[in-house]
């Protein structure tokens, strides 16, 4: 069996509690104390594992009586959340949220897991610096154009 690292294992554990709910609201210092970790792994798990790309928004308030609230957004209408998707992307974006974005398409069945594979196939980052000086720039061109045309397969 496969061992899961701490991420892993506080995103799974938070993620048990938005299967059953639309939201979570939680405390960066009880969440670390009770895996036993730096409140700073919290907030890499949170910025990284939670982000729009992924479905989710996150609202915090600092301080003592602050909190940290996951929210999960559904992806109402395709042809929204495509246009949210292109809006994310703008100019230029890294392979790793280029990929959380198939990766939400996909497990929303906005596109199929063939059309995701194909996509990240065009946007890998070893092709892209290959043929490209500017790859995030690249990256974010190929993605758009083609959310555009899986868009216009919606209307």
């Amino acid at each position: 069996m496969a061992q899961r690292n701490m991420s892993d294992i506080i995103e799974a554990y938070l993620k048990s509690f938005l299967k059953n709910s639309e939201r979570i609201e939680i405390k960066r210092s009880d969440i670390a104390e009770q895996f036993d970790c730096v409140p700073s792994q919290i907030n890499y798990v949170i910025n990284t594992r939670f982000t729009q790309e992924h479905g989710y928004m996150v609202e915090s308030k600092r301080g003592g009586g602050g909190y940290i609230r996951i929210l999960k957004v559904e992806l109402v209408d395709e042809i929204d959340a495509l246009d949210d998707m292109i809006q994310m992307i703008g100019p230029r974006i890294n392979h790793r949220s280029a990929i959380n974005i198939i990766e939400t398409l996909v497990n929303h069945s906005i596109m199929t897991e063939r059309e995701g594979a194909l996509i990240l196939s065009l946007i890998d980052k070893a092709l892209l610096q290959t043929i490209s000086l500017h790859e995030q720039e690249a990256r974010a061109l190929i993605l758009s154009k083609f959310l555009e045309q899986l868009r216009i397969t919606y209307k």
